[in-house]
């Protein structure tokens, strides 16, 4: 199985809190990722292509699993920081 998804990175939960309720309230997901990630995803609005299993650590995986498809996550927290992520496919 394979997934497609965008995210958000920051390293600061008060931040990815604020974000989180700034999209729940209209504003674009791939602009504000464009502005605030601090992944190099925010060049294409936090789009990360198609994955598959395995690929991404695994609270972000298991996060995207659970999710339908266009749905947005509350901040998952990983390794690498803050994560709001928003599933755009599977096949």
């Amino acid at each position: 199985m394979e997934f497609r998804a965008s995210h958000i990175l920051t390293n600061d939960r008060t931040l990815a809190d604020s974000l989180y309720e700034r999209i729940k309230k209209g504003e674009s997901f791939a602009s504000l990722a464009q502005i605030y990630s601090k992944c190099p995803s925010k060049s294409k609005g936090g789009d990360l292509g198609w994955f598959k299993e395995g690929q991404m650590v695994k609270e972000f995986e298991n996060q995207v699993r659970r999710m339908s498809v266009g749905s947005i996550s509350k901040p998952v927290r990983t390794q690498f920081g803050y994560h709001i992520i928003k599933k755009t496919g599977v096949r």
